[in-house]
């Protein structure tokens, strides 16, 4: 091995942490004590490859101080951070090894978390959620938690940075190592061997496991202007396609796969770096593509592509086309809501959008409404185009339950284009009341944090508003209290019969519950015959239950004061019903007589 090592040797260890470091001195005190404080039986070998920065001294002060756990491996520059992360690999004595780079640090139970995720389930590969920090960080494979994905049925292909934990056992006995001849993209080779030869897959997304950080000076290989060449990184993405070829035999999950190479490392040539780069690079960058094409896009790929992907493809020998489609998509969304109100045929709609720079009367316009915890699942509404302003009708009635959220799409030349809706909105434009639309009530809202515009239907983020109130009360037989009432939801809506689910009464100390049948009435009415004077002693408040097409919608129960009959006594019990001070809420309070209490009125 080249170079030499500071540290001790022990047992194996749970989790390797193997951090390659090269001129990072400011960033390492805090990158190594996110290490330290992880709680697992760890080692942490760090590579420094040939700093000048004073990063080698203080990893060796590290070393001196926490002997058995960090250990330093000195070693020539090598020019990128593939071969001093297949040193770490070598050097590690873990059953699992973490990748982590020195500028970005570890949150403080994501080994914690991640060994337990793989020991449940003998994960090869665990996907910890990562987050960044002027960084674009990974999101589609982190909506939920998952012992274990199917690589063809999932997105975790589509995280191919090292910031994973790996089976040391797999690494080595497929010979999976990072490349060591690029300046970047080893990662990408290295992950899809490993994805190749892991049985199983398993994502930890309910805690930030993994923070990615910019560098304040822009200094890191990937912060780097040039590197991210786009006819290098076509040549370079050749490498991992071929290998995972060799293992994934043809059919739909090579298929599934090839779809991830295309949409994020060859057809993205086209976005952005196609518009900076100059007339001869562009004719480089459209001919690797299609070279590309020619080689591995199979008509099951075709059928995985965007409608803007399938543009592209369509104009690879139009350099003129190819441009005008990167203009458009990296053109600025403006959209502005002018207006957003109730109508007959739903919730209407109005604004004005356009692509920055481009015709402001060009392309089609429409509302595209997405369920907010369903990212598949979209909805889209025509509008008609009055110049740059459009006007969109919202049949809520066909939307499920769940919380929508509103874009604008522009359609041009194939491409579409989605913006946000709500944040720039007129002056004066408040949020519609909310409205029962058959079984559901939505809510429209703006959003807290950038007051974008969504639809809650149901009520699953905001409170549904409503008056549950007593128009009678009475005594009846079997120390039954009758009542009978009406049911308003928002200002006036008249929920239907079966929405009408349960009266519940709740103990007010101890939280304890009973539920009593309540019968629905046509016209929002509703009666119940609840046996009051049977209910343990203490103080129980009313409340309604309502289904509108979400969680089971609450209301408290209100009562005019004057209409509350007076407290009925019986042999053993008595119940006391009464309007609340203030908001004249329907309570009662239930006494019980007990054989002592009995005992000590006779003896007085």
């Amino acid at each position: 091995m080249a170079g030499t090592s500071t540290g001790c040797d022990g047992d194996e260890v749970d989790v390797t942490v193997v951090i390659p470091v090269h001129n990072c001195r400011p960033y390492l005190d805090r990158c190594l004590t996110a290490a330290l404080v992880q709680r697992v039986n760890k080692e942490i070998v760090v590579v420094d490859d040939g700093s000048t920065d004073g990063s080698a001294e203080l990893l060796d002060l590290y070393a001196n101080y926490h002997r058995g756990v960090v250990r330093v491996v000195h070693q020539k520059h090598s020019g990128g951070a593939g071969g001093p992360r297949n040193t770490g690999i070598e050097q590690a004595r873990g059953r699992y090894v973490f990748f982590c780079d020195a500028d970005d640090f570890l949150g403080a139970e994501a080994l914690q978390r991640m060994l337990a995720m793989a020991d449940r389930n003998g994960s090869d590969i665990v996907l910890g959620k990562i987050v960044g920090h002027g960084r674009r960080a990974p999101v589609t494979m982190f909506q939920s938690n998952a012992d274990r994905v199917e690589l063809g049925a999932s997105a975790v292909y589509n995280s191919l940075s090292c910031f994973k934990l790996y089976r040391t056992r797999m690494l080595r006995d497929y010979g999976i190592r990072f490349g060591e001849r690029q300046l970047v993209g080893e990662d990408i080779i290295f992950s899809t061997h490993a994805y190749c030869h892991a049985e199983v897959i398993s994502v930890v997304a309910d805690y930030d496991c993994y923070h990615l950080v910019a560098r304040p000076d822009g200094s890191s290989i990937m912060q780097r202007p040039d590197s991210r060449d786009p006819v290098d990184w076509l040549h370079m993405i050749r490498r991992p396609i071929e290998l995972m070829a060799a293992h994934v035999e043809p059919g739909p999950l090579r298929d599934h796969l090839l779809r991830r190479h295309f949409r994020l490392d060859a057809f993205a040539q086209l976005g952005g770096p196609f518009l900076e780069a100059d007339d001869v690079q562009r004719k480089e960058i459209a001919q690797e593509v299609a070279e590309l094409c020619d080689q591995w896009l199979t008509p099951g790929v075709c059928e995985r592509l965007t409608p803007t992907d399938r543009q592209r493809l369509a104009a690879l020998d139009d350099i003129g086309r190819l441009v005008r489609l990167a203009g458009i998509e990296a053109a600025t969304v403006r959209r502005r809501l002018t207006g957003v109100r109730w109508e007959a045929r739903g919730l209407l709609v109005t604004g004005e959008a356009a692509l920055h720079g481009l015709d402001p009367a060009g392309g089609e316009i429409a509302l595209t409404l997405k369920a907010r915890n369903d990212p598949a699942c979209e909805v889209s509404v025509p509008a008609e185009r009055h110049g740059d302003g459009f006007v969109a009708h919202v049949d809520v009635g066909a939307l499920s339950s769940g919380v929508w959220d509103l874009y604008v799409a522009i359609e041009c030349e194939g491409v579409v284009r989605l913006g946000r809706l709500g944040a720039d909105r007129d002056g004066g434009i408040t949020r519609p009341a909310p409205r029962l639309c058959g079984d559901a009530v939505v809510l429209p809202y703006f959003t807290r944090a950038n007051g974008n515009l969504s639809l809650d239907v149901g009520g699953h983020v905001l409170s549904v508003p409503g008056c549950v109130r007593l128009t009678r009360t009475r005594w009846a037989r079997g120390q039954r209290l009758l009542l009978d009432g009406e049911i308003v939801v928002g200002r006036d809506g008249v929920p239907r019969t079966g929405a009408v689910r349960r009266l519940v009464w709740r103990e007010r100390h101890s939280g304890v519950e009973r539920v009593e049948r309540v019968v629905a009435l046509p016209g929002g009415g509703f009666a119940a015959r609840p046996a009051v004077g049977r209910f343990d002693a203490g103080t129980w408040d009313a409340y309604l239950e309502l289904e509108l097409g979400g969680p089971p919608a609450r209301f408290r129960v209100e009562v005019d004061a004057d209409i509350v009959p007076a407290t009925r006594n019986w042999w053993l019990s008595s119940a006391r019903p009464y309007a609340t001070a203030g908001k004249g809420r329907l309570s009662a309070v239930v006494r019980k007589t007990t054989p002592g209490t009995i005992i000590r009125r006779m003896l007085h």
